[in-house]
């Protein structure tokens, strides 16, 4: 995840620049997020393998909950955090410190 906001009108080609210029390159088999600066929308360029795709998401009321700039430019996520982040939830408290187990 970028934590740096992107222009939500930016195509893959800019996007790709984006990742080669904050992760360094766009490795296969890996998802990359970007939120505008208002958190309200987000994109995500993916590295099938084969090539990149783009996709985009908007949420109609809230915020996503985003990574902060103080942390550095990019942050990683477990597919668990990145399944709550896309949905809007708090994904910074999933994680071995969140879990539940019967006793």
């Amino acid at each position: 995840m970028s934590t740096q906001p992107l222009d939500m009108r930016a195509g893959p080609e800019t996007a790709l620049a984006r990742v080669v210029q904050v992760f360094g390159a766009a490795r296969p088999h890996h998802a990359y997020l970007f939120a505008n600066a208002r958190a309200t929308r987000l994109k995500v360029l993916v590295h099938d393998g084969f090539g990149v795709w783009l996709a985009a998401r908007r949420l109609n009321q809230g915020k996503f909950v985003w990574g902060d700039e103080r942390l550095g430019p990019q942050l990683t996520l477990s597919a668990e955090q990145l399944q709550a982040l896309v949905t809007g939830l708090p994904w910074q408290r999933l994680g071995q410190d969140a879990v539940i187990t019967v006793l």
